[in-house]
């Protein structure tokens, strides 16, 4: 019997692989986004050009190579939280690195109005398509 994944990738054709553009568009994206600002997982699907692949935006980030040092504390769920189990050293970690970068989380949530990148906005609209 086939496992899950080998099942997925033969019943869909455009099932991706690391290094594919879609993955490196969500790494252009995430290394974006500046100091004390986050994004959603939604967010980065968007503005990386495929906005029905929000729940793929952590498995790119898992398969970018470590030497992109990638801001991956900076991308949340959209509900302002952080996605990792709460009692989790990765929430530890997620929530102290953003605690250092200035983010605050009341009741455990960020508060997307206020520490949203609107930039990303802009960028979405007027950055140069092939910079």
């Amino acid at each position: 019997m086939a496992s899950d994944s080998g099942d997925q990738k033969a019943r869909n054709p455009d099932y991706e692989k690391p290094g594919r553009d879609w993955a490196q568009a969500v790494w252009k994206v995430v290394a974006d986004i500046p100091s004390g600002y986050v994004l959603t997982y939604g967010e980065v699907a968007r503005l990386s050009g495929n906005p029905r692949y929000a729940r793929r935006v952590g498995q790119a980030m898992r398969w970018a190579p470590r030497e992109l040092q990638l801001p991956w504390h900076r991308v949340i769920n959209a509900q302002g939280k952080i996605s990792f189990p709460a009692d989790s050293a990765a929430y530890r970690e997620q929530k102290d690195r953003l605690e250092a970068e200035g983010v605050v989380l009341l009741k455990g949530r960020i508060d997307l109005k206020r520490y949203g990148y609107a930039g990303a906005l802009d960028r979405l609209f007027w950055a140069d398509p092939e910079g």
